[in-house]
């Protein structure tokens, strides 16, 4: 009997809260995006899951990024080319280990689009508790089954 494929995807982690299960969201291509919280303006990152060095893991990529705009403390990077008022570059950290992100109550959550730009909340996966939540790559077995 062969072992069951693995899915690639995101796990979705409150590492202060230890007690709150990961979770995982599968897909291999994926956009955080959010609202900037003094310009209100939107920031967009494009992700790739890929299978890890070793047998059953998976690495993060980032692979381009934009923001709707320019203010204080988003400016874009001096290669930026503005297309459509949208400023669109390659991030210069290329495999970041995890994604940490900081949710307050004060803003919009983050948003987790999938590779069909269909968007969704992070709440809609896991509560925000004011903290950081942790996205990292990551395999689940497949069951056969759609997710």
């Amino acid at each position: 009997m062969g072992t069951a494929p693995l899915l690639l995807g995101l796990c979705l982690t409150l590492p202060g809260t230890p007690e709150q299960p990961a979770v995982f969201v599968p897909g291999e291509a994926f956009t955080l995006a959010w609202t900037h919280s003094i310009e209100r303006q939107r920031w967009e990152e494009d992700y790739a899951v890929r299978p890890g060095p070793r047998p059953g893991s998976a690495t993060l990529h980032a692979t381009a990024a934009r923001i709707r705009g320019s203010g204080a403390g988003m400016e874009p990077p001096p290669d930026a080319r503005l297309e459509n008022g949208w400023y669109h570059y390659q991030p210069t950290e290329h495999s970041p280990g995890a994604l940490r992100l900081s949710r307050s109550e004060f803003v919009p959550d983050y948003e987790l689009c999938d590779a069909a730009r269909n968007c969704r909340r992070l709440e809609h996966w896991l509560p925000g508790d004011g903290g950081v939540t942790e996205l990292t790559a990551c395999v689940q077995p497949s069951t056969g089954q759609r997710p």
